[in-house]
């Protein structure tokens, strides 16, 4: 089969691999049908992630056929659509049990497209197929469910249920990349009175607005906190989501941040940030950080099926999966080509 393999540092090549087969009675292996990028395989290509290794297959969405299951599978059978969760779990141990599927004791957690091969090639296999593995309802737009893989619910979890976000609430997003712009999505449902953008991207500005940001702030010349500050009266945000994952956004999210608030952290931080406690320690503040564990994918694909949260919206470019090395260079020039998600489709 072909696939996206990683090769350290900067190193990538559509390549020649061995088909994935069933190593455990719980395995499935799916065709690729439709997959996608994420920032994290960025992450992973810059050698911030140091668990993915040369020679690894990288991503971890996608909704695809099952070609094979492994012999405790009983739940999904050959021929099946599934929609691939980007976190894997037994379901069973302590961590599972708690809802902390990315922790899963069972080598589990986010390891597709990291410690194992994942999503972007023509077949993958997937661990613990039982309990990762979602059945794609007949007819669903299934473009839209491959945002259900990772971005809605890491946007959501990690950032609008992390955050508390409240009704009437003043929020701000910083980043108004794919992840940020699903936390714009799904921080909706919870009827926010504002959501203010930042970003440096005058392009994911407009489109944020579009999908039901009430104010934007471009960050470009530093000065995005002071501005903020003034959009609130000097009070700061309820909630502030940090959507990057670099110090200067970690940043910004400390300095609007209201006494009482939160600050959800949903960015891949690579590097130190400094946390400024001698500014925080007596504001009542609390700090989040999290890994997507989907355990809301499944109400958040109702609202998918329903029409009420459209993902769909986030897709800006299609490429067969062939053309994924001509994908990864558009969706790694995010601000020039103009791109936020991009669906990469089997031939």
């Amino acid at each position: 089969m072909k696939a996206l393999v990683y090769h350290g540092p900067g190193k990538r090549s559509w390549e020649e691999k061995a088909k994935p087969v069933i190593q455990s009675p719980q395995d499935a292996v799916v065709r690729i049908l439709k997959t996608t990028i994420c920032g994290s395989d960025l992450h992973i290509l810059k050698g911030d992630v140091p668990t993915a290794t040369p020679g690894r297959v990288l991503g971890h969405e996608g909704v695809g056929v099952i070609e094979e299951v492994g012999a405790a599978v009983t739940s999904f059978k050959k021929g099946d659509r599934v929609l691939l969760s980007c976190i894997s779990s037994c379901g069973r141990c302590d961590a599972c049990k708690k809802g902390m599927y990315s922790h899963c004791g069972s080598g589990g957690g986010w390891i597709l497209g990291n410690t194992i091969d994942g999503t972007q090639a023509e077949f993958v296999r997937t661990p613990f197929a039982e309990t990762s593995l979602f059945a794609v309802p007949k007819g669903a737009d299934e473009d839209a469910l491959v945002m259900l893989s990772d971005i809605l619910p890491t946007a959501f979890e990690c950032g609008v249920q992390n955050g508390k976000v409240s009704p009437g609430d003043t929020i701000a997003i910083v980043g108004a990349g794919p992840i940020g712009l699903a936390a714009l999505l799904t921080a909706q449902l919870y009827s926010p009175a504002e959501i203010i953008m930042v970003d440096l991207d005058q392009n994911r500005l407009e489109v944020a607005q579009k999908l039901g940001a009430t104010k934007t702030v471009n960050s470009h010349g530093g000065k995005a906190a002071e501005q903020i500050m003034e959009l609130t009266g000097k009070r700061g945000v309820d909630v502030a989501i940090e959507a990057v994952g670099v110090p200067a956004t970690f940043e910004i999210c400390q300095d609007i941040v209201a006494a009482g608030g939160h600050i959800a952290n949903i960015g891949v931080h690579g590097s130190s940030v400094t946390l400024k406690m001698e500014k925080l320690w007596d504001r009542n503040i609390t700090l989040t950080t999290r890994l997507v564990d989907t355990v809301t994918l499944p109400m958040l694909m109702k609202s998918v099926l329903s029409g009420r949260l459209q993902p769909k919206k986030l897709i800006t470019h299609d490429f067969q999966l062939g053309d994924v090395m001509k994908a990864y260079d558009t969706f790694g020039n995010a601000a020039k080509e103009k791109a936020l998600k991009v669906i990469l489709r089997a031939g």
